[in-house]
């Protein structure tokens, strides 16, 4: 159990860094969450709609509209049509939202790989491995089933 506790620990000090960046941007700590889930999509090469971010999420049209009024109202997002299917919309994080996450988030990512570093291939591996498996736990366990299945956002 040391180990899960000491991933809580490690979880809840993320989400407290997002709430505050959160807090001093004019955001709801939602509206990270959402920008997560979009960077995360453009690094998998994901069409990101508003379905799809709602999915995420784990909310209803509405509230994913409200989260994708807010920010592109700050100027975090942008939306465009889909050149192959100009019904869609896709979304994505705008390059300045990057810059501004980068600024904030960088100095923690950095400690973060600095950390990794100091591990051997093989360490590296096994981390890499328990991540996988404890993310695939949280997100698949039928504790998720009452709440519609939504993946985490990152």
């Amino acid at each position: 159990m040391e180990i899960v506790h000491l991933l809580r620990r490690v979880t809840v000090e993320f989400s407290l860094r997002q709430a505050e960046f959160a807090h001093l941007h004019g955001m709801h700590p939602t509206d990270v969450r959402a920008l997560i889930c979009l960077l995360d999509a453009e690094r998998a090469g994901t069409d990101a709609t508003a379905g799809w971010l709602g999915t995420q999420l784990g909310l209803n049209s509405a509230g994913t509209t409200a989260v994708i009024d807010r920010l592109e109202r700050l100027g975090h997002l942008t939306r465009t049509r889909d050149p192959r299917d100009r019904r869609r919309v896709l979304l994505a994080v705008d390059p300045r939202a990057v810059e501004l996450g980068r600024s904030f988030f960088g100095p923690l990512i950095e400690n973060t790989v600095a950390v990794l570093r100091g591990f051997d291939e093989s360490e590296t591996a096994a981390v890499r491995r328990f991540l996988s498996a404890a993310h695939q736990a949280v997100t698949t366990g039928p504790e998720r089933q009452g709440a519609g299945g939504a993946a985490s956002p990152g």
